[in-house]
């Protein structure tokens, strides 16, 4: 067999790859946004859509990684070749998460079905997952074209998020404390805003693997947090 031969082989292998994660990250996208609007709009149909679209994703990230393993004892790849496949599987690995994430909220539908979702928390619940998606919506397209620079600014971006978060749960801790009665619901809501943020977190993972990738070094300093919940609830002790 001749090496051009193999090495178009080989690059199939890495375009499959790169097909799979986008894939996954199409339907990432999707059920994140699907869970909120079965949230806000209590649509039972909708989140079990979600949870039954789970089951695609844990199949995509379990195929992925068996190919990723196959290329590697295969072809032996070395350098950008092999941080090319372990980032597959990294970023895989975060996709699979995202889609855990928004099959937790979409459970969560029934629970506050009863009571429906107040329309000024519902604002804040969908503009907190706005922002979740415009930022793994980013970071897929950068997935595509390897953008270093690209990728360390959407993981500066990553405190947006967290000070939006944090202000959500201020909200719900005040409406939990002004009526009781709002405390199971706004539980769940809380729950949810905390599975969004998370989704912000695992698109800022895709970031530092695609620079990873694309140099082969980490992003120099701290990820940028703006997550102040734990001071808020010591002072609403």
């Amino acid at each position: 067999m001749s090496s051009s031969h193999i090495y178009s082989a080989y690059d199939e292998e890495l375009k499959y790859l790169m097909r799979r994660i986008s894939e996954m990250g199409g339907l990432a996208e999707q059920m994140v946004g699907d869970s909120i609007r079965a949230l806000v709009n209590s649509d039972a149909a909708l989140a079990q859509k979600v949870i039954s679209d789970d089951v695609i994703m844990d199949a995509a990230e379990r195929e992925i990684g068996d190919k990723a393993i196959v290329t590697i004892a295969r072809r032996q790849p070395v350098a950008a070749d092999l941080r090319e496949i372990i980032g597959a599987l990294k970023i895989a690995n975060d996709l699979e998460r995202v889609g855990d994430l928004g099959k937790s909220n979409a459970k969560r539908v029934m629970a506050v079905q009863a009571t429906g979702v107040p329309r000024k928390l519902a604002r804040g619940i969908e503009h907190l997952s706005e922002l979740a998606l415009v930022q793994l919506k980013e970071v897929l397209d950068v997935y595509t074209t390897r953008s270093a620079e690209k990728a360390k600014s959407i993981r500066d971006r990553d405190e947006e998020i967290d000070a939006i978060y944090t202000s959500l749960f201020r909200e719900l801790l005040t409406y939990m404390m002004e009526d009781p009665r709002n405390i199971t619901s706004c539980t769940h809501l809380l729950f949810c805003a905390k599975n969004i943020e998370r989704i912000g977190d695992h698109a800022t993972n895709i970031a530092e693997t695609i620079y990873y990738m694309a140099t082969g070094a980490q992003p120099e300093g701290e990820r940028p947090k703006e997550d102040l919940t734990a001071t808020v609830g010591a002072i609403a002790e």
